[in-house]
């Protein structure tokens, strides 16, 4: 069952699909999309895993951040304060669902939204479960190309998206591999070995961070969207696996020291 929701973030409307399982009530997934993304992402990524998801029995909330897909605000106001706070209140509309156990709720980001995501799992205690997929760890570093395009602008238009200054002046304040430290759950890094926005040291950094509560899943040859059908299925294969052990009744996880056992 998909049903078409919306639900508030500081005074605008975020819009989302929401998949659900046949057994209910079920642990939850929040997926947060990448860079000038959206809820079903590249070559309908975010809509394969979410169906995949659901199939094994999670709640699964695929939205588009504030400015981006069918969300209220513009590209140009984005910045990933903006989107941790849209993560956040997808978090809280998942759990909110009567058809969703909140105490059983992970979140998982793509490339810039895993960023997001590991920010979010260091900040709020209700996340159990993380997966980065590409995520970027240093968004300073990966987004400072972008700044002779400016001048003396505060809007960039990159071809058709208009990019903020106050974008790339807060991304070279964002620590995520720092607010990650504060996850106490289990991980999952999924990236490519041939990733050519995020470079695989990133999921190295990561995995550095969260220690042995994480795993580092590095696909041989897959780029940064796993954009064929062989890596695409094997990304969401891994993380669904992960999400049903550390999310669904039956799943055993360490919770002194969030280690999968």
């Amino acid at each position: 069952m998909e049903v078409q929701v919306s639900f508030p973030c500081e005074g605008e409307r975020i819009f989302g699909v929401l998949h659900l399982p046949a057994s209910r009530p079920s642990a939850g997934v929040v997926m947060c999309h990448g860079f000038t993304g959206h809820k079903a992402e590249t070559h309908r990524l975010f809509v394969h895993a979410a169906r995949d998801f659901a199939r094994h029995g999670l709640s699964v909330l695929r939205f588009d951040f504030r400015g981006s897909g069918d969300s209220a605000g513009e590209f140009r106001e984005m910045t990933i304060s903006r989107e941790i706070a849209d993560a956040q209140a997808a978090l809280g509309y998942l759990r909110s669902r009567a058809e969703v156990d909140a105490d059983h709720v992970g979140v998982l980001g793509l490339s810039l939204g895993g960023c997001v995501a590991a920010c979010l799992a260091g900040r709020q205690t209700q996340v159990k479960a993380l997966v980065l997929w590409a995520a970027v760890a240093h968004p300073g570093r990966s987004f400072e190309k972008l700044l002779p395009g400016f001048g003396g602008e505060e809007v960039l238009d990159m071809g058709g998206w208009g990019v903020g200054r106050a974008f790339l002046e807060e991304s070279r304040n964002m620590h995520p591999l720092e607010e990650v430290k504060g996850y106490r759950g289990p991980a999952l890094i999924v990236h490519g070995s041939r990733d050519e926005a995020v470079p695989p040291s990133d999921a190295e950094d990561y995995r550095a961070a969260l220690g042995e509560r994480s795993k580092l899943h590095l696909m041989e040859g897959a780029d940064h969207v796993f954009s064929s059908l062989a890596w695409k299925a094997e990304a969401i294969g891994v993380s669904q696996q992960f999400f049903v052990e550390t999310l669904v009744v039956g799943g055993h996880v360490d919770e002194s020291r969030g280690k999968l056992r």
